[in-house]
């Protein structure tokens, strides 16, 4: 089938800076007791251990992804998270829409991609794989389904796309036959592309669509969505837009 053209998307809108409060300073304080050092030293304790608690759960290997894990494994879903994957000495970006890449997932959740992403949205004809890696590596997570999916599981994903649109993609990818799949990519923008390290990919394949795999896909979205290696900010992964 024809390939969709991406078209112009509308401007996006301005994403503004989060407001900084200034505190007021005092002197330093002296206390007359050892009441107050143990206060401190318990309030310390608790701000370690809340930022902690913060790193565990947003890590990949966290409480969030065994709860995907387990979600996806009561619905039947085949679910993996792999190590992202490009060639060593070469870039992320391939100037082709028809070059073989080394992916390690089918469908693809990462690696080589061409330079321009997709027009973000949900499309009944087949957009070129290569393109839609690109927006994973933007946060976007991606639905896919075989030739074989019947029309009423296809308006199923359709509506679960509805629900969240930004930072969501959908399109057929025949080889899937009569399975539909979800992907993303995610990793640390800090660290991308430094020393080979190029984030994580993440991919289930279910053998349909019922409650069990739309609550897995629902956890799936909530772990991973707009968390892609570059920082794209899920403002930018709207609906109608793509590159110019």
């Amino acid at each position: 089938m024809a390939q969709k053209k991406p078209r112009a998307p509308q401007p996006p809108r301005k994403v503004q800076a989060p407001k900084q409060r200034t505190a007021g300073t005092s002197g330093p304080r002296t206390f007359g007791n050892r009441t107050w050092l143990y206060v401190g030293g318990g309030i310390a304790v608790v701000i370690v251990l809340v930022l902690i608690g913060v790193f565990a759960l947003g890590s990949s290997g966290g409480t969030s992804e065994k709860q995907v894990a387990k979600l996806m494994s009561a619905a039947g879903c085949n679910f993996k998270t792999v190590t992202a994957y490009v060639p060593p000495g070469q870039g992320v970006h391939v100037a082709s829409l028809t070059k073989k890449f080394p992916w390690n997932t089918d469908p693809p959740s990462n690696g080589q991609h061409y330079p321009l992403w997709a027009v973000w949205g949900f499309y009944t004809d087949p957009i070129n794989p290569r393109m839609v890696v690109h927006n994973e590596e933007h946060g976007g997570i991606v639905l896919w389904w075989g030739k074989d999916v019947p029309d009423s599981t296809v308006e199923q994903l359709r509506a679960f796309y509805n629900e969240q649109p930004d930072g969501t993609f959908g399109t057929p990818y025949a080889k899937l036959g009569s399975k539909v799949a979800i992907s993303a990519w995610t990793g640390d923008p800090a660290k991308y592309g430094t020393n080979n390290y190029f984030g994580q990919g993440h991919l289930a394949i279910c053998p349909r669509v019922d409650a069990a795999t739309l609550k897995a896909f629902e956890e799936f979205r909530k772990a991973y969505r707009g968390h892609g290696p570059e920082g794209i900010p899920l403002s930018l992964d709207e609906p109608g837009m793509g590159p110019q």
